[in-house]
């Protein structure tokens, strides 16, 4: 994120005379930094979803959808994590909605320091076609699941987002399997280490943090659903880290996450595939375990093969679990 100071001139009619306002109003809600002080002075909304309080405000400026459109939007990416978790993962969350030119959503970033919190910035031109099209906001909100972890592990936090949003979406009924797991079999390798690459604690480029993290949870996912006969898996995992107080407003080491997520399936994946992945680089064959899931790419449409031997792991992994 690169801060900056930008001035928008606005003109506004008063009493019959023309003046002109910096933009300050907008200004005050961006930056690097979540504005806790400025959010509470606004007009929040209250959605409550997954057992939680989403707190929605929105920074100056108009929008050409209505506000409650864009509300919806909110808590349909909230019920997705809140499948996938079992509950949303934290107990209230301020949302800042900050208009953008153009349309579609620009950017999100979540914070937890002073408690949990996203800011989005959303064009004003957004459609109700942008939104169902949507991936960011999961995104966001699968961050607050995680406990905040040092930069050397930020690959854990983005590649949990990446991995668990479009499965989240599959299981809210937001997304088909077929179009997710095209989406990874044409994205995971850009996780795959690259010459002169350490693990993925020492090589925070684009592609080790997101997709490399990413790769990460995909095959712990496979591996602990091996080793449990498929009953449990990442998804298992990862709610057993929040249902013991992990999420972003609480700062952990990376070994007391991998070894509360492994206690949650009665497994050692996590810590064994960290002390794989961690320092050195690995590199999956990717091509032979598409194959083994029974995921074919050609050139039409995702299609599966449900009697390779990994086809009930597939689709356990997008299935909504019970309970």
């Amino acid at each position: 994120m690169i801060k900056s100071v930008a001035w928008l001139v606005l003109p506004v009619v008063l009493l019959g005379a023309a003046a002109v306002a910096p933009a300050r109003a907008q200004s005050e809600y961006t930056g690097q930094r979540f504005p806790y002080q400025a959010f509470d002075r606004l007009l929040a909304t209250q959605i409550k979803v997954g057992g939680a309080t989403l707190e929605v405000a929105f920074a100056p400026g108009e929008f050409a959808l209505p506000r409650n459109a864009l509300q919806a939007w909110l808590e349909t990416s909230a019920k997705a994590v809140s499948v996938y978790y079992g509950r949303f993962p934290v107990a209230s969350v301020r949302v800042l909605i900050v208009p953008a030119p153009g349309s579609g959503v620009k950017k999100g970033t979540s914070f937890g320091t002073r408690g949990a919190a996203i800011r989005l910035s959303v064009g004003s031109d957004s459609t109700e076609v942008n939104l169902v099209r949507d991936w960011v906001v999961v995104h966001e909100m699968t961050h607050l699941a995680l406990p905040d972890v040092p930069d050397p592990h930020l690959w854990l936090a983005e590649g949990i987002a990446t991995y668990v949003e479009p499965i989240a979406r599959v299981q809210a009924g937001d997304l088909t399997a077929a179009k997710i797991w095209g989406d990874m079999v044409r994205d995971m390798p850009k996780g795959l280490p690259e010459q002169g690459d350490r693990g993925l604690d020492g090589t925070p480029t684009w592609g080790r943090t997101y997709w490399g993290g990413a790769m990460f949870c995909l095959l712990a996912d496979v591996e602990i659903r091996k080793q449990t006969g498929n009953k449990a898996g990442l998804q298992q995992a990862l709610r057993g880290i929040v249902e013991a107080g992990g999420n972003m407003e609480q700062v952990w080491p990376i070994e007391r996450i991998l070894k509360i997520g492994d206690d949650a399936t009665g497994t050692n994946v996590l810590a064994d595939l960290y002390a794989k992945m961690g320092e050195e680089p690995y590199a999956p064959d990717l091509d032979a375990l598409w194959r083994e899931l029974g995921i074919s790419v050609g050139e039409g449409p995702v299609t599966f093969d449900d009697s390779a031997p990994l086809a009930p792991i597939r689709r356990a992994i997008t299935a909504v679990p019970a309970g």
